[in-house]
C-alpha cells in the first residue's frame, strides 16, 4: 500500500491528477466557511441543537449547513436531479430513448440534470430559508417589503454556490481521480468527522469514543465485503461466420452487484421518517386542541428515541432497496442486449424466460442487500446502549459514501499504475 503510494507520485501526470484533486477539494472546503448573508448565528446554533432534520442535512454538508454557507446545499440538488431523471427515463418514451443512444445519449441527459438542477437549487435553497426562517435565523427573510433584496440575495448565493459545487466536481472528473461529485460528498462527510470525535472526547466519553471506533471498523469491513460481492451469471456469445473469419463464440458472465441500490435508500428512508414529526413539530403549540393532539401524538411516535422510529426505518430501507434496484435493473435492459449482441445464458431460452431468470436472481440477491442495508441503519439504535449517543462519527448513509468513494479511486489508481507496469493498491 504504501509503496503503491509512493509510486502514485512519482509518475508526473498522476502526481498532477492527485495535486489537482487535493487542491480543488481543499477550495470547497475553504468555501463552505463562507456565510449567506443575513445570518443570525447565535440562533442557528440553538437550532442546530433541537432540530434532527438540519442535523442531518448538516452532516451530509460537511458543517455547511450549520454555519449556514454559500455551500449549506452542497452538490446535492444536483443528486436529487440525477435520481429524478434516472426514475424518469423507463416512464418518458423519449428519455428512453436517449438511453438507448450511447455516449451521446448520455451527455443529453447529464445536459437535462444540470438544467434540473438549478430550480432544485431554488427550491431547496428557499426551503431551508423558510425553515430557518421561521426559527429566527433569517430575521429579514421574506418577499415583501425591504426583505425582498435580502431574501433574492441569499437564495442566489445558496444557488450560486451549488453551481460552483458542480463546476468542481467537473473539473475534479476531467483533470483529477475519480468521480468529482462523489469526492465533493466525500470531503464534506470526512471533514465533520474531528469535531464529532473532539465533542466525543471533551465530554469525558471514552468508553462510547472506543466503542464508535470499533464498530466503525466493523461496520467498514462488512461494508467492503457486501459492496463488492456479486452473482455472476454465465453467458455464452454464438459464433458467427462471416467470409473467411469467425467471430463470436467466447465465454463471459454478467456481474449483478448484492447492492446495486448504494445509499440511496437510506437516504429516501431517513428524510420520511424525519419528514412526519419535523412538520408535527411546527403545529405542537397550535390553538386549535385536536391539531395540537395530533402534532403532539405524531412528534412522540417518531420520536428518533423510539423503537417505533427504528423498527419503521428498518423495513423501510428494505422497501426502498428493492424498489431502486428494480428500478435501476429494468433501465440497464440485459435480455435486450444480450440477444441483440448474440449473447444467451446456457440453459436458459432468449427473450422472455431469460428476462425472468434474470430478475428471479436479482430479487434473491437484493434480499441480502436489502437486509444488509437496513442493519446498516440501525447500527446507532443498537450502540447508544454502549456510548450514551445514537449519533454516529460518520452516519450510516455517510459510512455507504465513504468507502464507495474510497474503493472507487482506488481502483481508478490501481488502473493507472498498472498501465504503467507498477503494482497497485488491489492484490
Amino acid at each position: 500500500m504504501i509503496d503503491a503510494v509512493r509510486n502514485s507520485f512519482r509518475l508526473p501526470d498522476l502526481r498532477n491528477k492527485l495535486l489537482v484533486t487535493l487542491g480543488l477539494l481543499v477550495i470547497y472546503r475553504l468555501a463552505a466557511h463562507i456565510p449567506a448573508p443575513g445570518v443570525d448565528q447565535n440562533v442557528l446554533k440553538q437550532v442546530f441543537a433541537s432540530n434532527p432534520l438540519v442535523g442531518l442535512l448538516d452532516m451530509f454538508s460537511g458543517g455547511a449547513l450549520s454555519r449556514f454557507s454559500v455551500m449549506s446545499m452542497g452538490v446535492y440538488p444536483y443528486i436529487t436531479s440525477s435520481i429524478i431523471l434516472q426514475l424518469l427515463v423507463p416512464i418518458i418514451p423519449q428519455l428512453e430513448e436517449l438511453s438507448k443512444e450511447g455516449e451521446q445519449g448520455v451527455q443529453k441527459i447529464n445536459q437535462y440534470t444540470n438544467w434540473l438542477t438549478i430550480p432544485l437549487a431554488l427550491l431547496q435553497g428557499w426551503g431551508q430559508s423558510v425553515l430557518l426562517a421561521r426559527a429566527g435565523v433569517l430575521p429579514h427573510f421574506g418577499f415583501t417589503g425591504a426583505n425582498l433584496l435580502p431574501t433574492v440575495t441569499t437564495l442566489i448565493s445558496l444557488t450560486a454556490g451549488t453551481a460552483f459545487a458542480m463546476w468542481l466536481g467537473e473539473l475534479i472528473t476531467s483533470d483529477g481521480i475519480g468521480n468529482g461529485i462523489s469526492i465533493i460528498i466525500f470531503g464534506g462527510i470526512v471533514a465533520a468527522m474531528p469535531r464529532r470525535m473532539g465533542q466525543m472526547l471533551a465530554a469525558g466519553n471514552y468508553v462510547g469514543f472506543t466503542v464508535l471506533i470499533l464498530v466503525m471498523i466493523i461496520t467498514v469491513a462488512v461494508i467492503v465485503f457486501v459492496q463488492e460481492g456479486e452473482r455472476r451469471i454465465p453467458v455464452q456469445y454464438a459464433k458467427r461466420v462471416r467470409g473467411r473469419k469467425v467471430y463470436g463464440g467466447q465465454s463471459t458472465y454478467v456481474p449483478l452487484r448484492v447492492n446495486a441500490a448504494g445509499m440511496i435508500p437510506i437516504i429516501f428512508a431517513q428524510s420520511l421518517m424525519i419528514l412526519p414529526a419535523t412538520l408535527a413539530s411546527y403545529f405542537v403549540g397550535s390553538s386549535t386542541p385536536w391539531i395540537a393532539s395530533v402534532a403532539s401524538a405524531t412528534t412522540s411516535v417518531f420520536n428518533i428515541q423510539g423503537w417505533f422510529y427504528w423498527f419503521a426505518y428498518f423495513w423501510m430501507v428494505v422497501g426502498f432497496t428493492y424498489f431502486y434496484t428494480d428500478v435501476v435493473f429494468r433501465q440497464q435492459n440485459l435480455p435486450e442486449t444480450l440477444q441483440r449482441q448474440g449473447g444467451f445464458i446456457p440453459g436458459i431460452r432468449a427473450g422472455k424466460i431469460t428476462e425472468t431468470y434474470l430478475n428471479k436472481v436479482m430479487s434473491r440477491i437484493t434480499l441480502v442487500g436489502a437486509l444488509f442495508l437496513a442493519a446498516v441503519a440501525v447500527i446507532p439504535f443498537f450502540v447508544r446502549g454502549f456510548t450514551s449517543t445514537s449519533v454516529m462519527l460518520i452516519s450510516s448513509a455517510g459510512l455507504l459514501i465513504v468507502v464507495g468513494v474510497v474503493l472507487d479511486t482506488m481502483k481508478q489508481m490501481e488502473a493507472q499504475l498498472l498501465m504503467r507496469h507498477y503494482e497497485g493498491f488491489i492484490r
